[in-house]
C-alpha cells in the first residue's frame, strides 16, 4: 500500500471508497486489525508521546482524519487522494454491511449512557447491525471496569470495536488489547458522541472549506489548547519557515 509521511507518520494513500473496500476485507481475515485516523493534532501529539507513536506507527492502518493533513501533503508536493474522515468511514462502513451481511459491534468510549444511546441510534439506523454491547470510557488499565470490559468483548468477539475514549488514550489501549477476539478495532475520536446525538456536526458549507476546526473551536471552547496544535503544525510541516 502506498504512503504518505507527514512527520513521520505514514498515511494510506486511499480514497474513501478505497478505504472503505480495504476495511471491508478485513473482516474476512481471523485477527484484529487496528486502525488510526490520526488529525494534525494527532501527529503533533506523536512527537511528545513516544508510546502513542509507536501504537500509530503500529496500527494496521492510519487514515487522513483532517483537512490539515491533506493539505500538507499536498505542500510537500505528495498528494493524498481525498481526506477519509474517522466519522465518516465508519458511517459507511456500517451502511454497507448492514445491506450485505449481519455484523456486530462493541462500543467502547465516552461518558456514561452514551454508548447505549449510540447503540439504539445505529441500530435503528443500519439492521443489519447488532451491537453486542457497550460500556463507557471511563475506566483505568487493570481496574474492575476494564476486566469486565475486556471480559465481555471475548465473550461477544463482535466483528467491529469502536473505540472512542479520546485520544491518545483510545490508540494506545488499543495497541496494548491488539489480541482480543475482534477483525477491526476503529479508533475514532468523538464519533460516538455524534452517534448519541450529543455532539452536532459543522455545517455542510463549513466542512465544504475546510473550517470544520473552528467551529467545533466555536462550540466547544474547552478544546482551545488543543488548538493550538494547529499553528504548530504548520510551522512544522512549513520547516519551520
Amino acid at each position: 500500500m502506498k504512503t504518505v509521511t507527514i512527520l513521520d507518520v505514514p498515511f494510506a494513500a486511499l480514497a474513501f471508497n478505497e478505504a472503505l473496500d480495504l476495511l471491508e476485507t478485513y473482516l474476512y481475515e481471523n485477527r484484529n486489525h487496528i486502525v488510526v485516523t490520526p488529525n494534525p493534532e494527532g501527529v503533533m501529539l506523536t512527537l511528545r508521546n513516544p508510546v502513542f507513536a509507536q501504537a500509530i506507527a503500529d496500527a494496521d492502518l492510519r487514515l487522513a482524519d483532517g483537512t490539515g493533513i491533506v493539505l500538507a501533503a499536498r505542500y510537500k508536493k505528495t498528494p493524498l487522494p481525498e481526506r477519509v474522515r474517522g466519522l465518516d468511514v465508519t458511517y459507511a462502513l456500517f451502511e454497507r454491511l448492514s445491506q450485505k451481511r449481519k455484523t456486530t459491534a462493541y462500543f467502547l468510549g465516552a461518558a456514561p449512557g452514551v454508548a447505549q444511546r449510540a447503540k439504539t441510534n445505529i441500530e435503528k439506523r443500519f439492521p443489519g447491525l447488532s451491537v453486542v454491547g457497550q460500556h463507557h470510557g471511563y475506566f483505568t488499565p487493570g481496574d474492575e471496569t476494564e476486566e469486565k470490559v475486556l471480559s465481555e468483548i471475548n465473550d461477544t468477539q463482535p466483528d467491529i470495536l469502536l473505540v472512542c475514549t479520546g485520544m491518545p488514550r483510545a490508540e494506545i489501549w488499543a495497541a496494548a488489547h491488539r489480541d482480543l477476539p475482534v477483525r477491526i478495532t476503529l479508533c475514532v475520536g468523538g464519533t460516538m458522541d455524534v452517534m448519541a446525538g450529543n455532539v452536532r456536526l459543522a455545517p455542510k458549507c463549513w466542512r465544504a472549506l475546510g473550517l470544520e476546526w473552528l467551529y467545533r473551536l466555536i462550540t466547544q471552547p474547552k478544546r482551545a489548547r488543543r488548538m493550538l496544535d494547529i499553528p504548530r503544525f504548520i510551522f512544522a510541516v512549513s520547516g519551520g519557515k
